[in-house]
């Protein structure tokens, strides 16, 4: 005699993939199958970098012009806030591709390690801001001696 299993009728494992389709459509549908950094709401991009002396931080800002820029320094934290204004472009005109975005923007870059306060340089050249900040004495590397017992 044949035994037959039947599938019960509720499935938790089935449940699950198709919650998991569900989901992975809805992703695509929201960005699309590209990842774009400004669809994500990250901007500017940011490259956080460090010597021995210093932490340098650079960010990408194409437009920007230095007087719209602020920033701050708090709590280990640094902190870029402006705008970005592009020139207003013709209503009438029937886009195929929008990805130039103009408007405020704030971006919190959390520091590896504590910087002094007083000795922060900043520079905007090519639509690249340079953030350089010194280390304090007390975190740099140092070398010890080892002595010969």
């Amino acid at each position: 005699m044949p035994i037959f299993f039947r599938e019960p009728a509720w499935n938790p494992l089935r449940e699950l993939e198709q919650l998991q389709r569900r989901m992975n459509r809805l992703f695509q549908d929201t960005y699309g199958t590209e990842r774009l950094p400004w669809r994500a709401g990250v901007y500017p991009l940011v490259n956080l970098s460090e010597d021995k002396d210093h932490l340098y931080v650079r960010a990408e800002l194409p437009g920007v012009k230095a007087e719209d820029l602020e920033i701050t320094l708090q709590d280990n934290n640094l902190i870029l806030r402006g705008e970005r204004k592009i020139p207003a472009e013709d209503k009438q005109a029937n886009y195929h591709r929008r990805e130039r975005e103009s408007g405020f923007f704030r971006r919190i870059v959390a520091l590896p390690a504590q910087v002094k306060g007083d000795k922060v340089e900043a520079t905007c050249k090519d639509g690249v801001l340079t953030v350089k900040m010194a280390k304090p004495e007390e975190i740099k590397p140092r070398k010890i001696e080892v002595k010969v017992a």
